[in-house]
Order: C-alpha cells, then structure tokens, then sequence
C-alpha cells in the first residue's frame, strides 16, 4: 500500500493525480470524504468491486453506493423524479445518500436481484477533485472492516487495510457520522438512515 498525505482544503494536484491512476489501473483506495473515509474503486471496474465485497466480508445484496461530481448526469444512472431532484438538488453537496431506481448504465454486479442504487454527492473538495481528474464516477463504501461501521483514525485504517489496497490517502483524522441515507424511490421520501445532515426538519 501507497501512503500518501494529503490536505483537506487545498489536495496537491500529484497526489490526486497519483490516486486517480490507481483507480484507472483497476485498483483500490482509501479517501476521505465530507463523512467517514471511503473505500472506492471505478464504479466500472467489476474485478476491484469484487475486491471490495471480499475485502468488506458483505455479500452482494448489501449496496455499495458511489460518488458524483454534481447532479449534471444523474439521470444517467438513475430514475429521478421531479420533486425528487429538487429534494437532491437543496441537500447537494453534502453528507447524504439518496436511494434512487437504477438505469441500465449501472453496472450489474451493484444490483443483483435489486433496481436501485445509492448516489452521493460529497461536499469535499479531496472528492470534487478526484472525481474531476478520474472523470468517472468512483465507489464509496465506509472504510472499516466486517465488525465495524468505520475507522477515523489513519493509524488504524493504515493497519486493517494495508495488504489489501494500493493507496491511502490519508488527511488525518476522519470523520466520526455515516452520511444520512433517503430513499426516493416512492412518492414520499424515506430516511432509512440517521446520519450527518439529519434534523428533523430536514423532509418537507
């Protein structure tokens, strides 16, 4: 595994370009995002998805949700109502994952037996530009073994996870909340998970 330290604020342009080769060689990484670290591959690259499924010790009913740059091609991937985009639209960028029905375009391996897939636009500018320099949309599952939801501290992250990805990108302690996870695959939108973001006033 390749360690490489990164800021927050201002990421340096070699090293996102460095995590951004790893991905278009089929491999994984550790990042950080506006919640917990992730651990993401190309969304594109069924190999490395497996890689993660087994590395995670989930089986592939459980969704692996991925990150985009902005709502600009969000119908590519999924089915998004009116109301349900003026809903994304208000809480974008930030700490939540939407629930959408999947279009074609989604790779199989996420869906299994399931239409749906999950969809983050983070508000992080680590993410914004390595998405930006991938150019394609990248995995984000929470970086923490089987029995854990996370890890924050890179310490430990570096030991659970250093023989089986290629690069951490470390930028100190991460965060200590999952994202909130909404559902508007019905009419009515549905908070199936409290999470960073979350008030009570947060649905119409």
């Amino acid at each position: 595994m390749v360690r490489l330290h990164t800021n927050l604020q201002n990421p340096q342009k070699r090293i996102i370009r460095a995590a951004a080769t790893v991905l278009e060689e089929g491999g994984l990484i550790v990042y950080p995002t506006d919640t917990v670290y992730g651990l993401g591959c190309d969304l594109f690259n069924k190999k490395a998805i497996e890689r993660i499924y087994r590395l995670k010790g989930v089986k592939k009913r459980r969704r692996l949700s991925f990150i985009c740059p902005d709502l600009k091609d969000i119908a590519i991937y999924a089915q998004v109502s009116t109301p349900s985009y003026k809903i994304m639209r208000h809480l974008t960028p930030g700490p939540f994952t939407f629930i959408l029905r999947a279009t074609r375009q989604v790779p199989k391996i996420l869906l299994e037996k399931r239409k749906t897939v999950g969809i983050r636009v983070p508000d992080s500018r680590v993410c914004g530009d390595l998405l930006a320099e991938f150019g394609r949309p990248i995995i984000s599952s929470s970086a923490c073994p089987p029995e854990l939801d996370y890890l924050n501290d890179p310490e430990e992250i570096a030991e659970k996870f250093g023989h089986a990805i290629d690069l951490f990108l470390d930028a100190g302690w991460g965060g200590a909340e999952l994202s909130t996870v909404m559902d508007l695959t019905e009419d009515d939108p549905l908070i199936l998970r409290q999470g960073k973001g979350y008030s009570e006033d947060l649905l119409p």
